[in-house]
């Protein structure tokens, strides 16, 4: 099974930045869809965008809409979230996951394989 490895995950304070990486063990990402979820304590796990291999990218919560963005770098089979002006509230696990096809959704359940998480946390 293909496994992802995220990475960049931290502490920052609200109005700072962070780049998450996603990365596979075995080969590149490049022609899949790649979601990124994630997950608060106490709630469920939700979609937050996902980008085709066209780099069509799908937003799926709007209070990131401007402040979160999605990009490939197809020399390193590689997928980043930028992560701009956070918030406390976008504290919570990060998790890339892909599916077997170049078609985005915002239900992790078609995914066929995840990274372990990273933790962001946004707080002064």
């Amino acid at each position: 099974q293909v496994q992802l490895v995220e990475s960049g995950g931290g502490l920052v304070q609200p109005g700072g930045s962070l780049r998450l990486s996603c990365e596979a063990s075995a080969f590149t990402l490049n022609p899949y869809a790649v979601g990124w979820f994630r997950q608060a304590p106490g709630k469920e796990r939700e979609g937050v965008l996902c980008i085709r291999p066209s780099d069509s990218v799908s937003y799926y919560i709007d209070s990131v809409r401007g402040r979160f963005t999605v990009s490939r770098d197809n020399t390193r089979g590689t997928v980043y979230l930028q992560m701009n002006s956070l918030k406390p509230e976008d504290t919570a696990v990060y998790y890339c996951a892909k599916r077997d096809n170049s078609y985005c959704s915002a239900s992790g359940s078609v995914y066929n394989s995840w990274g372990q998480g990273t933790q962001v946390t946004v707080s002064s």
